[in-house]
């Protein structure tokens, strides 16, 4: 089968680098990945779940090119996104005498690719690393891009630095074993997409998410490439998030306070979506976006089974005064102002500081009734 095959153009050329999209990726693309074993050994960061799933068949592909790798696996979920976690993985990669230019590979979800690529950044001031993600989440936005971090007390990926991968390998045969929680919020980061700056994209997720949803593959395999895509386009512009690359955080300034406000309760997706209703009705209330736009979106949400508002986010209750401290500290923040992601209509958000703290408090305080 043929992969879809995107290209993420940065600056010098040297480190652009291509995301392969499709079934059977990971095999296609074990040749290319061999080139990068300096030692013929590569070293591979994945947890528990993953290696469970699917070590067995990573292993058995790249030993048909020659390669053998080495493993770490780690405990699954969002706890090992932490600086003992981070001290885990460069004390692994510096006992395999990893050298500058070898390279890792970083297999599992998003939070293995945060890890492992930040790990990678660190590990004698720079090593390479590829990007294998095996959740939908992580195929459609975090794999891409360069953002690697781990969380502290503060918040979300509060410690990190931009280290672009070698390349990025989006094997969608490894989706077929996500629970549907999982699925629906890697969909949530698809759908941020449309949102942001493709209504024609958001027109066809409407048409065909539930199809998705029900298994059709190819039509999920357009929807992963549009969506990197999209992406790919943003950071080829704005690699470090200066300008419009900060679009990507539509609904992340809700979401990850409530992330922070319910560890463990709330999947990053959902948290995802649940700010995306947000972001739109407090854009209606404060007269920039249209309310048939809102309805529109919290429609769509609401039939793919996705929470429509902050009210719905699982972990809560929630109170409006705890989330707004945590926006307070949110890292896009500028001279003590909150930085939010708001929306003209769908397919057009624009970045604005100009929400009064009271004004989103008294919002949010409306919306968790």
């Amino acid at each position: 089968m043929k992969l879809q095959q995107i290209h993420v153009a940065l600056q010098p050329a040297s480190r652009s680098y291509d995301v392969l999209i499709g079934a059977g990726a990971l095999a296609l693309a074990a040749p290319r990945i061999a080139t990068l074993a300096s030692k013929n050994v590569l070293p591979v960061i994945t947890d528990q779940n993953v290696a469970e799933l699917h070590l067995n068949t990573l292993e058995t592909i790249m030993a048909k090119q020659g390669i053998e790798t080495r493993c770490l696996i780690l405990p699954a979920g969002e706890d090992q996104k932490s600086f003992a976690g981070l001290q885990t993985v460069c004390d692994f990669l510096l006992d395999q005498e990893m050298e500058r230019e070898d390279c890792l590979l970083a297999f599992g979800g998003g939070v293995i690719g945060d890890l492992a690529g930040l790990a990678s950044a660190l590990v004698k001031r720079g090593t390479h690393f590829v990007q294998i993600p095996t959740t939908l989440l992580a195929q459609v936005d975090s794999s891409v891009g360069g953002k690697t971090a781990i969380n502290t007390k503060t918040g979300k990926n509060m410690i990190g630095v931009f280290h672009q991968p070698r390349l990025v390998v989006a094997d969608t045969g490894f989706l077929q074993t996500l629970d549907r929680r999982q699925w629906r919020a890697g969909y949530a980061e698809m759908l941020k997409m449309a949102c942001l700056s493709d209504r024609a994209f958001f027109d066809q997720l409407v048409k065909c998410g539930p199809e998705m949803a029900n298994g059709e593959e190819q039509l999920l395999i357009a929807a992963i490439s549009r969506s990197v895509q999209g992406k790919a386009d943003l950071v080829a512009e704005d690699e470090l998030e200066r300008g419009r690359r900060a679009l990507l955080n539509l609904g992340h300034t809700f979401a990850h306070a409530l992330e922070a406000e319910a560890p463990g309760q709330i999947l990053h997706g959902e948290a995802v979506a649940a700010g995306m209703g947000a972001a739109f009705l407090l854009s209606a209330e404060l007269g920039f976006c249209p309310k048939e736009d809102v309805v529109l979106l919290q429609d769509h949400l609401h039939k793919m089974q996705m929470p429509t508002c902050l009210k719905d986010a699982p972990g809560g209750p929630y109170k409006a005064q705890n989330l707004l401290q945590r926006m307070l500290g949110d890292k896009k923040n500028k001279d003590g102002q909150i930085h939010l992601v708001l929306c003209r209509r769908l397919g057009e958000a624009f970045v604005t500081a100009d929400v009064s703290d009271q004004t989103l408090l008294a919002f949010m305080d409306r919306n968790l009734i």
